[in-house]
C-alpha cells in the first residue's frame, strides 16, 4: 500500500473584491464622488446598490460597511459612487480622505428594486431624488434602455443648499453631449432642481410642488400623475420617499418590486 496525497482544497473565494481607486472629485465640504476599477466578473443592472467598504482601522476584527447606489450605467468600465462625508462617519469620514490609488472594499452581489425591469410599461418616468439619492438617476439615465422605454423623463433633485446640486451642469447640458445617449434625452429629458434653505428659482421641498402643481405647470406637463402612463422611482431621504409615496399611491399608481412590478419603486433598503 502506498500513500497518497488528498487532493488540496481550493481557497475560499473572497467575499470582496478589493478594487483600485481611479479618480475622485469634492462637490463641496460634505459632498464627493470617487470611481473604483470594475472587476472583470462584475455585473450589475442600472440603478442596483452594493456594498462598499473600508478593513477596520486597527486591522483587526470586522470591515465598515455601507450600501451605496452605483451612479455609473450598466455598461461602464469603471463602477462611479455619490457620497457624503459625515465628519464622524465611521465610514464616509474615512471615504472621503482616500485618493486615487487607494483600495477598498466591493461587495461581490449588486441588489435593488431601483431598476427599469420593476416598472411596469409607460410613458413618462419621474426620477425623484433628495440630496445623495441622485445617484441611481445618474445610471439609469446613462442608460440606452431607459430612453427606449419611456417616451420622457424628468429628474428632480432637491437639496438644502444650491451648493449641494451636484452634477447640475451634467444633467441640465453635458449629458446632451453623451455619444450613447446624448441625441436620445435631448427634446426628453427634464432637470428639475429645488433647494430648501436659501433663495433659489424653485425652493421648497419636492413634495410641496408636486401638491400645488408647480413640478407640471413648471416643466408645461399636463398635471398630476397619471397611473395608466407615468412612472416613478424615488431614492432619498426617509421623509421624502414617505411622503412622495404617499402623493402617487393617492394618485392611483401602486409600487413594484422585482417580484411583481408595478408603477413605481423605492428602495428599502436605505429607508428606516
Amino acid at each position: 500500500m502506498t500513500d497518497t496525497l488528498a487532493p488540496a482544497r481550493p481557497a475560499a473565494a473572497s467575499a470582496w473584491h478589493e478594487p483600485r481607486i481611479l479618480w475622485t472629485r469634492r462637490w463641496t465640504d460634505r459632498l464627493f464622488s470617487f470611481a473604483v476599477e470594475r472587476p472583470e466578473s462584475f455585473r450589475f443592472r442600472s440603478g442596483e446598490f452594493v456594498m462598499l467598504g473600508l478593513p477596520a482601522e486597527d486591522g483587526t476584527g470586522k470591515p465598515t460597511l455601507r450600501a451605496y447606489s452605483i451612479a455609473s450605467p450598466g455598461w461602464a468600465d469603471a463602477l462611479e459612487f455619490f457620497s457624503i462625508q459625515v465628519p464622524a462617519g465611521p465610514l464616509t469620514s474615512r471615504l472621503g480622505r482616500l485618493a486615487a490609488g487607494d483600495r477598498i472594499l466591493l461587495g461581490r452581489k449588486p441588489t435593488g428594486t431601483l431598476v427599469l425591469d420593476a416598472l411596469t410599461p409607460g410613458r413618462r418616468l419621474f426620477l425623484i431624488a433628495s440630496g445623495t439619492g441622485l445617484a441611481p438617476w445618474l445610471s439609469v439615465l446613462r442608460d440606452p434602455d431607459a430612453w427606449a422605454r419611456f417616451d420622457q423623463i424628468v429628474v428632480t433633485h432637491t437639496v438644502r443648499q444650491v451648493q449641494d446640486l451636484a452634477y447640475r451642469t451634467f444633467l441640465a447640458r453635458d449629458i446632451f453631449d453623451d455619444p450613447l445617449v446624448g441625441d436620445l434625452a435631448r427634446g426628453r429629458l427634464s432637470y428639475y432642481p429645488t433647494v430648501t434653505r436659501e433663495p433659489f428659482e424653485r425652493p421648497g421641498r419636492i413634495t410641496r410642488r408636486i401638491e400645488d402643481g408647480a413640478l407640471f405647470s413648471d416643466l408645461d406637463l399636463a398635471p398630476g400623475f397619471d397611473p395608466a402612463t407615468d412612472r416613478a422611482m424615488l431614492c432619498g431621504s426617509t421623509a421624502m420617499i414617505r411622503d412622495v409615496s404617499a402623493l402617487l399611491e393617492r394618485a392611483g399608481l401602486t409600487e413594484g418590486s422585482n417580484a411583481a412590478p408595478g408603477d413605481y419603486v423605492l428602495e428599502r433598503a436605505f429607508v428606516g
